[in-house]
């Protein structure tokens, strides 16, 4: 079942429920006089609109449950995603035979960071982060940043598909 019509049709069921509510207490208060339906039924019709809105009240409620799971599961896989790819950065680099330093170096290419920046970082001169870089690429078969990137998402999605059985 769709989520989205139900709580449209819950949103409605409350509108026309607390607005028959409403006009009820307005009228008694400013004095209207109406007497469309015996007062038998007028007590039968505010009691329905009452459960009406306590439906709505147990159903929203329900809803937002349901959302909160989802919006759980959704950030346990992240976090799942997320530990999956650092092991497969940890199992290249030792695959690659890198360095500290070059780890340290590989790690920031990926996160994105300039030649600039990793240098002030590591405190230390662009040339060595440059030549660093390189010998990265190297040990890993690409030619740049981009191509760095995308094997270790390349691999995380072959990690993270389903197998057939």
């Amino acid at each position: 079942m769709k989520v989205l019509p139900v709580f449209a049709l819950l949103l409605l069921l409350q509108l026309v429920c607390g607005s028959f509510l409403l006009w009820d207490v307005l009228a008694s208060l400013l004095g209207l006089q109406y007497n469309p339906v015996s007062w038998a039924l007028m007590e039968l019709i505010e009691i329905g609109a009452i459960l009406g809105l306590l439906l709505g009240v147990i159903a929203s409620g329900v809803l937002l449950r349901s959302a909160m799971l989802r919006q759980a599961d959704a950030e346990s896989r992240l976090r799942l995603a997320s530990g999956a790819l650092m092991e497969v950065i940890e199992e290249r680099f030792t695959e690659w035979s890198l360095s500290p330093a070059e780890r340290d170096v590989a790690m920031f290419l990926i996160k994105g960071l300039s030649t600039g920046e990793i240098a002030a970082m590591r405190q230390t001169s662009e040339g060595t982060v440059k030549a660093q870089t390189n010998a990265i690429y190297r040990k890993a078969s690409v030619s740049g940043r981009a191509q760095l990137l995308s094997l270790f998402i390349e691999e995380l999605f072959v990690e993270q598909t389903p197998k057939a059985a």
